[in-house]
């Protein structure tokens, strides 16, 4: 197996040449936010949407549109509000008077990478309308389902659920993003950059650096990235113990859990890491890949008792918990 190895590891060295194109170019905008700015191209590399959570002015919007300016696809925003209906997102029918019949207008889902800004600000049925976008790639407008191209990506951005005027997602929602990411605010020196650099009358211009081509084509060695049986053991052992801790020896947890993780994090956890050792540079994925995005695939998978919110716990607590008993290989 050395030998495939090192033929996907010079794949990967081909392939990820745009990488550092796309990496400068966001830089040319996003001051630090590091860790996001490395997930959201997990996300893109390995065809997954991206739920991005943190207080207002932390540049998660931002970091998606230039994220989207940076490759040359075609970007729709859509600006989530309380009044917003679900026709305004996928379609409608429209009916003409002049021939007595209906037309098909297409809403702001057909496009390459979408930006739900502030998701969590519109009632269930509204979020809801993503699900078959996000899950099957395609929608459907009266009788007629249309597909959507690739590549397609959801990057949605939130405020904590604490904030005013604002909406949980459904749990059948949250698990279509294989990421769920939380920002931070930004260190003293990068703050003081940000002031010195950010000139809010003339804003920097992103150009597009990448091509769809060099996505889908880095999407397809991505999926060539070798996992070992090791390491998919690994996989399922953390999935495992969100649902039957007390089988890794952590029955403390086990009232503290509603529910563990779906079949889909497992997929979604593989699939990530792989993306990672892309990003990397590596032709393997090893465990320490997959505990790196472990907690950005299941921190909004594993749902909590109202027993672990009386002792102040989150998923997060837990799934750090699991990730430090359950033996690496």
């Amino acid at each position: 197996m050395t030998v495939s190895v090192e033929s996907i590891r010079r794949n990967v060295e081909a392939q990820s040449r745009f990488v550092s194109r796309l990496r400068s170019e966001i830089a040319r905008v996003i001051v630090g936010q590091q860790y996001m700015v490395d997930r959201l191209l997990v996300g893109l590399l390995a065809n997954g949407h991206i739920l991005v959570e943190g207080v207002p002015g932390l540049a998660k919007t931002t970091a998606v549109k230039t994220l989207a300016q940076a490759l040359d696809c075609k970007f729709s925003r859509i600006q989530f509000t309380p009044d917003l209906l679900p026709a305004d997102l996928i379609g409608t029918m429209v009916y003409s008077p002049k021939d007595g019949g209906f037309t098909t207008k297409k809403g702001p889902i057909f496009g390459n990478i979408i930006l739900a800004d502030e998701i969590n600000r519109a009632p269930a049925k509204v979020q809801s309308a993503l699900l078959e976008a996000m899950q099957e790639r395609q929608v459907t407008i009266g009788e007629s389902s249309y597909a959507l191209e690739e590549p397609f990506m959801v990057l949605a951005t939130q405020n904590p659920i604490e904030q005013e005027g604002t909406y949980p997602l459904p749990e059948a929602q949250l698990d279509r993003f294989m990421l769920k990411l939380k920002v931070v605010y930004p260190t003293k020196a990068e703050e003081r950059e940000i002031m010195d650099r950010v000139d809010i009358l003339h804003a920097a211009e992103v150009h597009p650096v990448v091509m769809k081509r060099e996505i889908v084509e880095a999407r397809e060695v991505v999926n060539q990235i070798y996992v070992d049986d090791k390491a998919k053991n690994y996989i399922v052992d953390i999935v495992q113990a969100t649902r039957h801790p007390d089988a890794f020896g952590l029955a403390n947890l086990k009232n503290l859990i509603e529910y563990g993780a779906s079949p889909r994090a497992t997929i979604y956890l593989q699939q990530a890491a792989r993306a990672l050792a892309f990003l990397q540079g590596e032709g393997n994925v090893f465990p320490n890949d997959v505990k790196q995005v472990a907690m950005d695939v299941l921190r909004h998978r594993v749902v909590i008792t109202y027993e672990a919110e009386a002792e102040n716990m989150t998923s997060e607590d837990i799934i750090r918990r699991i990730l430090e008993t359950v033996p690496v290989p």
